[in-house]
C-alpha cells in the first residue's frame, strides 16, 4: 500500500504536532469539526467533563426552532450521531448514571427535532431508534431507584408523541424489577380510573361519531390505546401471557392479525385449543391471511387433527398457488401419494385463472418444463406490464427453454409499443437482441411467427415509433 495513502497508519508519521496544526486549519469555518474537537478534548479530561459539554449541546439543539433544510438535514444527522455515540461509548463507560440520564434527555429532543425536519427518508428517526436500544446497555449498570423509574417511564409515555419511547419498559425490565413493574402498572391502573379531562363534544359531532361506530372521542381512544399497550408490554417484561392476552377486546380478536397472535400464545402456553376457539371466531373472510393460516394450521396439528390441518394446507394452495402450504402438504403424505398429489397441483395450477401467479409458481417450485408449457399454452394471457416477473422468468427459462423466454419477451415489447411506454423502449429494444440471440437454439417455433416474421410484424406495426427502433441494431 502507497504510504500516502489516506489511513490511521501513515498519517501518523506525521507527527503529533503536525496533526494538531492540519486540524486546526481544516476546522477553520467549519463549526461540526470544532464542535467534534472539543468534545474530544473535554473526552480526554474525564467522562465529567464530556457530560457537561454534550448536556449543553442538547440544550442547544432543544432550543433551535428554525426548519432544517434537505442541505442540512445530512449535517443535523451526523451531529445528533455524535452526541448520542459520546453518551454511549465514552461516558457510559465511566459514568453510567451520567450517560443514562443524557440519553433520556437525549430522546427527549425527538418531537422537538422532527418537527422542524422533513424526515421522509428515516435516517433522523433511525438516530434516535437506534440511541433508545442502548437502554438495553447502559440499564444495568445504571443504579436506579425502582419506582422512581417506574414514574419517569410512565410519564414519558404519556407524552410519547412521535413513538420516541416506544419499547421502553422491555429495554429497562430488568432494572425495574418486578416491584419496578408492579408500581408502574399501579401508575396505569389510577391512570384509567381517572376522569377525562377533555371537554364534551358537540352533540353534532358526537352523532357522526355514532355512526362511524366510534362511540369515544379521539382523547378517549388514544387513553385507551395507551392503557392498553403499556399493561400488555408490563406483561411481556413479566412473562404473564395471560394478562397480556386479557388487554384486547373482542373488536381486537375480530382481526385475522390479533386473532393470529392470541392464538399462537395460547399454543406456546400448551392450550391449543384456546387458540383454535380464538381463531374459529372469526368470518371465514379472515382465511388468505398468512400470520391466520399458519396459526390455525400449527393449533389443528397440535389438537391432532392432521386431515384438518392438510385440507386447510390444500385449500390455501388452491386459492393462491403458494408454493409452501403445498410442500408442507405433501410432506405428511405416504410416499408415492405425494408424488400423484404433486401432479395433481400442477395440473391445477396449469389452469388457475391468473397466468401470471401460476408461472410464479411453477418457477418458485422450481419446474421450468410446466413453466415453458405454461407460456406456450396461454402467452396470450400474460401480462406485459410486468417486467419484474416476466424478465427474471425469461432470464430463467433462456437456457432449457428459449421458445418460451423468447415468448416472454415479446409480450414486454408488445406492451411497450402498444403503448407507447417510451420510459421502456431501452428494456424492449434489450428484449429484442435477447429473441435474436436465442433465436439460433430454437429448432422449430411451432404455431409461433419465428423471430425474422416477428422482427417485420413489428417494423409494420410501430413503423412510426422512430425513438424505439434507434435503439434496435
Amino acid at each position: 500500500m502507497s504510504k500516502k495513502t489516506l489511513n490511521q497508519v501513515n498519517l501518523a508519521t506525521l507527527g503529533a504536532d503536525h496533526l494538531a496544526a492540519l486540524l486546526l486549519e481544516v476546522s477553520t469555518g467549519s463549526a461540526e469539526i470544532k464542535r467534534r474537537l472539543r468534545l474530544e478534548l473535554s473526552h480526554n479530561l474525564g467522562a465529567t467533563e464530556l457530560a457537561r459539554d454534550v448536556r449543553k449541546r442538547l440544550a442547544s439543539i432543544r432550543r433551535s426552532k428554525g426548519f432544517v433544510g434537505w442541505r442540512k438535514r445530512k449535517a443535523l444527522v451526523r451531529d445528533l450521531s455524535t452526541q448520542a455515540d459520546m453518551i454511549t461509548d465514552k461516558i457510559a463507560g465511566d459514568a453510567p448514571e451520567e450517560a443514562f440520564d443524557l440519553l433520556w434527555q437525549f430522546i427527549e429532543l425527538a418531537p422537538s427535532v422532527y418537527a422542524r425536519v422533513d424526515d421522509s427518508r428515516g435516517d433522523v428517526g433511525e438516530v434516535f431508534r437506534t440511541a433508545l436500544q442502548s437502554f438495553g446497555q447502559i440499564g444495568p449498570h445504571a443504579a436506579q431507584e425502582a419506582e422512581a423509574l417506574a414514574a419517569r417511564i410512565w410519564e414519558a409515555l404519556r407524552d410519547n408523541s412521535y413513538g420516541e419511547f416506544d419499547g421502553i419498559i422491555a429495554l429497562l425490565a430488568p432494572g425495574l424489577g418486578e416491584a419496578g413493574l408492579e408500581h408502574l402498572k399501579s401508575l396505569v391502573l389510577a391512570y384509567e380510573d381517572t376522569p377525562d379531562d377533555a371537554p364534551q363534544e358537540h352533540a353534532a359531532l358526537q352523532f357522526l361519531r355514532d355512526l362511524r361506530g366510534s362511540n369515544g372521542s379521539f382523547a378517549q381512544d388514544q387513553k385507551a390505546r395507551l392503557i392498553q399497550t403499556t399493561l400488555q408490554e408490563i406483561a411481556l417484561a413479566q412473562g404473564d401471557t395471560d394478562a397480556y392476552i386479557a388487554q384486547f377486546t373482542s373488536q381486537d380478536l375480530a382481526r385475522p392479525r390479533i386473532a393470529a397472535q392470541v392464538a399462537q400464545l395460547h399454543l406456546a402456553a400448551g392450550r391449543p385449543q384456546d387458540g383454535l376457539d380464538v381463531l374459529t371466531g372469526i368470518d371465514a373472510r379472515s382465511q388468505g391471511d398468512a400470520a391466520w393460516d399458519g396459526a390455525y394450521i400449527a393449533c389443528l396439528l397440535a389438537l391432532g387433527h392432521v386431515a384438518d390441518a392438510q385440507d386447510h394446507r390444500w385449500s390455501i394452495f388452491s386459492e393462491t398457488l403458494q408454493a409452501q402450504p403445498l410442500r408442507d402438504y405433501l410432506r405428511l403424505l405416504p410416499d408415492f401419494e405425494d408424488i400423484e398429489a404433486e401432479d395433481a397441483a400442477k395440473a391445477q395450477a396449469m389452469l388457475f385463472p391468473d397466468s401470471t401467479t401460476a408461472l410464479s409458481f411453477f418457477l418458485e417450485w422450481p419446474d421450468l418444463a410446466m413453466a415453458a408449457q405454461l407460456v406456450e399454452a396461454r402467452v396470450q394471457e400474460l401480462d406485459g406490464d410486468l417486467p419484474h416477473i416476466l424478465t427474471p422468468a425469461a432470464e430463467a427459462l433462456r437456457g432449457r427453454y428459449p421458445l418460451a423466454a423468447t415468448l416472454l419477451w415479446r409480450v414486454m415489447i408488445n406492451q411497450a409499443l402498444r403503448e407507447g411506454r417510451t420510459n421502456r423502449y431501452a428494456a424492449a429494444a434489450d428484449a429484442v437482441m435477447e429473441c435474436a440471440a436465442a433465436d439460433s437454439d430454437i429448432a422449430e417455433y411451432g404455431r409461433f411467427a419465428t423471430h425474422g416474421a416477428y422482427l417485420e410484424q413489428l417494423r409494420t406495426r410501430y413503423k412510426h415509433k422512430a425513438s424505439f427502433w434507434k435503439r434496435v441494431p
